[in-house]
């Protein structure tokens, strides 16, 4: 292989990356930007990790799943859509748990999150990690009250939008 081959080959692998970044980034924000934006009440654990810093682990009140969709319990894996509906305080309350994945682009009769059922038998969202500046983890876990703001797309997956802390944004 000639100096140029091989020049043309790395050429490409590194465009190869940058479009992947490129695409991975764009299909965050299309989410961000065209989403239902819904409030989620959280109950927040505040570990540290030595790689990556301060985060908090949310866990919602929403992922615990109701009886009658635990005799049999669902396997761990299993997808489950959660129907929402907007209480007084503009936090959003389950309404209904439907087992399997619904098919995207249809309507559903509602807005809804799509999670999977964890090894604990709690839902998982894939919402559950928010990294904070380091330094300010005391924030969330000594907080009274703590809420996250997401946007679902069309098939009930969601990305946090911000994290409301004691009724102001975090981070402060």
């Amino acid at each position: 292989m000639n100096r140029r081959a091989a020049w043309l080959l790395f050429a490409i692998v590194v465009a190869a990356q940058l479009i992947g970044l490129a695409a991975f980034a764009g299909i965050r924000e299309a989410k961000l930007r065209s989403g239902v934006e819904v409030i989620l009440q959280t109950v927040p654990i505040d570990p540290r990790s030595l790689l990556q810093g301060d985060y908090a682990i949310l866990d919602y009140e929403i992922a615990a799943l109701p009886d009658y969709l635990q005799d049999p319990p669902p396997p761990a894996g299993s997808i489950v859509s959660v129907f929402l509906a907007e209480s007084d305080n503009g936090v959003w309350q389950a309404v209904d748990y439907r087992a399997g994945r619904l098919l995207p682009g249809h309507d559903h009769g509602g807005t809804y999150i799509r999670g999977a059922v964890n090894a604990q038998g709690r839902l998982d969202f894939g919402i559950g990690t928010y990294f904070i500046p380091e330094g300010t983890g005391h924030l969330i876990e000594n907080a009274a009250d703590v809420k996250v703001a997401v946007s679902l797309d069309a098939d009930g997956r969601a990305v946090i939008k911000r994290v409301i802390v004691d009724g102001d944004e975090f981070p402060p």
